[in-house]
């Protein structure tokens, strides 16, 4: 069923086609038509950050960026469900075109910037949900909010979204909103985290529960970057990492059609260069704190090898894109 649908969907644009997923997701999540969708997945529970998961096989951010299609997501056996990135204030993001398939390396550039439909409207769609499993909540800082005030605005997020969330992650390595990648280095960082960390505190003893916070960091960090930034996340003691974002590397798609097309590069080509950067991290961090494995994961072997390297869970999106709901299914099964 689904390859017939993912036919007819790739003769559209990409974000049309997109858009018009989310939309009859969310309408069907709740009736009959969930059928479609819906399958049954053994259960493989994962005890991370004092959370238990059905499975470690996750929903990355990006997909559904308001929340919206919770239950339909649920209803295809993730164990655990992102949805985010979501700003302060309700936001268009970048100018269309932004967002192409590159079929020959089963992947997609976007240069989305953010779109989202603000905090207060993801809120009011989780409340609706009926999912009871673990969701993350991915947030960020408006476009125009200058970098020196970022912290306001991922506070902002925090407070609104804290009570309705199992963690929250911090997403500061998106390559689509100028200048938010300059957040995961030196000073800029470690003022985001005390000032993350700080809050959590008051949060937890407002609502009498601890949610953790996860940072997403980017694939083309250094070896040195990736080893100051481990040392910042230890220090202002982050519950977790996930790893990695979209990248800028083109060197992956060269030669392909849309391959000079500004944005983050996802999918299938992103699973060697996003390996190699949890391995390094796994191996800084040395258990001191869990990694969420994602970025290119698009079979169980691929997965399985992302645990190998040190990541507790791991997450997917471009490739269930290319693949379908059984992607779940085959990973958990191989797993």
């Amino acid at each position: 069923m689904y390859s017939v649908i993912q036919k007819l969907l790739f003769t559209q644009d990409a974000e049309w086609s997109h858009d018009f997923s989310i939309n009859w997701l969310r309408r069907s999540q709740h009736n009959l038509l969930n059928n479609i969708y819906k399958q049954q997945i053994v259960d493989k529970p994962v005890e991370v950050f004092g959370i238990k998961f059905k499975n470690p096989v996750g929903l990355a951010a990006g997909l559904d960026k308001n929340g919206e299609c919770i239950d339909a997501f649920a209803a295809m056996g993730f164990g655990f469900i992102e949805i985010g990135t979501v700003t302060p204030k309700p936001q268009p993001g970048n100018e269309k075109p932004r967002m192409f398939r590159l079929p020959a390396g089963q992947a997609i550039i976007n240069r989305m910037g953010f779109n989202n439909k603000g905090v207060d409207n993801l809120v009011e769609n989780v409340k609706k949900s009926k999912y009871s499993g673990v969701l993350g909540i991915n947030i960020g800082k408006n476009k125009d909010t200058p970098e020196e005030n970022a912290l306001e605005d991922y506070l902002i997020c925090l407070n609104k979204v804290y009570n309705h969330a199992s963690y929250i992650t911090v997403n500061i390595s998106s390559p689509n909103t100028p200048g938010l990648r300059n957040l995961q280095h030196g000073d800029a960082l470690d003022t985001l985290l005390i000032g993350l960390k700080k809050q959590q505190r008051v949060l937890e003893k407002q609502y009498k529960k601890y949610v953790p916070i996860l940072v997403k960091i980017a694939p083309d960090l250094t070896d040195e970057e990736i080893v100051d930034m481990s040392n910042s996340l230890i220090k202002a003691e982050i519950d977790g990492v996930i790893a990695t974002n979209t990248t800028l590397d083109r060197d992956l798609v060269a030669g392909q059609e849309f391959c000079d097309q500004a944005g983050g590069l996802s999918g299938e080509v992103l699973c060697a260069k996003s390996q190699a950067v949890v391995s390094k991290l796994c191996d800084h961090i040395a258990g001191r704190m869990p990694v969420i494995g994602v970025g290119g994961i698009h079979s169980g072997s691929s997965a399985k090898a992302r645990i190998e390297a040190g990541s507790s869970l791991i997450q997917v999106y471009s490739s269930l894109i290319y693949k379908g709901p059984k992607l779940i299914k085959e990973i958990v099964d191989f797993i």
